[in-house]
């Protein structure tokens, strides 16, 4: 297989792995509610939902390792518990998901089967592909996603060139940082540590190379569905915004009937009748890859964590698979619901821990990890307990943290972390010498 040959089927394949539930069913409604102002909150979404996943994969390139090389320099206990944490949380929420959204809007739609027979069938295939996993890469990345790919630029291309490019008015006070946080949603920062792992792994197994060949090639697939993911999102939320004004979306329906309602009608309007056929086919696709991705990633590290075990390896297959079933019976909206809280946790720890390992080692110690890390896990604790239970005190306490009111009070705190420990190591090191 050449280089460019390569090069495509990765990176194909890293977006299809990264492309889920939430990539196609997000964007169009963040678009709809922004209106005028869906310029700046592709800006947003795209920080949480493409730049730190590019960066998480350029991490990978950079430590060629698994998730838990991630956070070592933390500690190996941290990371251990955290690496159980991300693996529990993806096989929860993000892979349940991928069959709920398959079901609400390509299955029920057009045959009325019930959300088990669905997430049954569906995860079932999912097992087959991660058993098959040597025949992963070469599966999705060839075939699987530049059908994807096409299909949902034409329905953009084809959506765009239709309408008068008349914008919704805007709902959204804070278009930015409600981008931002709706970025969360896609699980992409989260998606980039588990299928970084998967990718190494299925490169190590199928491409003869030197390991700087390998580094190169996971950051320039990276960058390439970067790219690629930038293109779709950007896309579907202007389409939302212009396009979405000229379907009837009842307000009083659930944020996941919303959501279903807009991508479909927006499908049928550019593709005519057959729209509706066409992206059942593409939801199942997304959807499917993705958690094909997440439970290979997750039973990958179990099988490593126990001697390097092909029957763990299974097992920790076989009962993600049957997680997925039962989770993915509930509704999408309810899963996002869930997901929240959780997401307020884990994601500004995952956003640190991918720019720590991704900058120069010189200013990210064992010391910088502690202590960048610990900070972010206490100023992200208000966001959490007052989502969880609102209450006066809390409040209170977050009025006095900035940008704590966008659930993002911890992101000042650890720039300052980071920049007074590598200004003290500077200083220490310029008086030494």
């Amino acid at each position: 297989m050449n280089k460019t040959k390569e090069l495509l089927i990765t990176s194909f394949a890293m977006f299809s792995l990264f492309f889920g539930a939430g990539n196609l069913l997000l964007p169009p409604l963040l678009g709809y509610q922004a209106g005028e102002n869906w310029f700046w909150v592709t800006f947003g979404f795209i920080i949480t939902a493409v730049v730190i996943p590019i960066i998480g994969i350029y991490a990978h390139a950079k430590l060629q390792g698994t998730l838990y090389d991630f956070g070592k320099k933390v500690s190996p206990a941290f990371s251990y518990v955290y690496c159980v944490l991300i693996y529990f949380i993806v096989v929860a929420i993000p892979s349940p998901r991928t069959a709920a959204a398959t079901h609400e809007i390509a299955i029920h739609p057009n045959f009325g089967s019930s959300p088990l027979l669905t997430s049954s069938i569906y995860f079932a295939l999912v097992l087959v592909f991660v058993l098959n996993r040597s025949r992963i890469l070469n599966v999705i990345g060839k075939y699987l996603t530049p059908f994807i790919v096409a299909i949902l630029l034409l329905v953009i291309g084809i959506g765009l060139f239709t309408t008068d490019f008349t914008p919704n008015t805007s709902t959204v006070k804070a278009p930015i940082v409600n981008g931002i946080l709706e970025g969360y949603q896609t699980f992409d920062a989260i998606a980039a540590v588990v299928v970084g792992a998967v990718i190494i792994i299925s490169i190590n197994i199928n491409i003869k190379a030197s390991f700087q060949a390998k580094k190169e090639l996971i950051k320039n697939s990276g960058l390439i569905a970067g790219f690629g993911l930038f293109i779709i999102y950007a896309g579907l939320i202007s389409v939302g915004a212009y396009f979405g004004s000229d379907i009837d979306l009842n307000q009083n329906l659930s944020g996941d009937a919303q959501r279903a309602t807009l991508l479909r009608g927006i499908s049928i309007k550019a593709l005519g009748a057959f729209g509706n056929a066409v992206l059942s086919i593409v939801i199942a696709l997304a959807c499917f890859t993705t958690a094909v991705g997440i439970v290979t990633g997750t039973a990958d590290y179990f099988k490593g964590l126990i001697k390097n075990s092909q029957t763990v390896y299974v097992v920790t297959a076989v009962v993600a698979s049957v997680f997925g079933v039962v989770v993915g019976q509930l509704n999408f909206n309810s899963i996002i619901v869930i997901a929240l809280p959780v997401l307020l946790f884990i994601y500004p720890i995952t956003i640190v821990l991918i720019l720590l390992n991704a900058i120069p080692e010189k200013f990210a110690s064992k010391n910088v990890f502690r202590v960048v890390v610990l900070v972010t896990f206490i100023f992200s604790i208000p966001d959490v307990l007052l989502f969880l239970s609102p209450s006066e005190k809390i409040t209170e306490i977050m009025a006095n943290i900035p940008f704590a009111k966008h659930s993002l009070g911890w992101v000042l705190p650890a720039l300052i972390s980071f920049g007074l420990l590598n200004f003290k190591n500077f200083t220490t090191k310029a008086t030494s010498n």
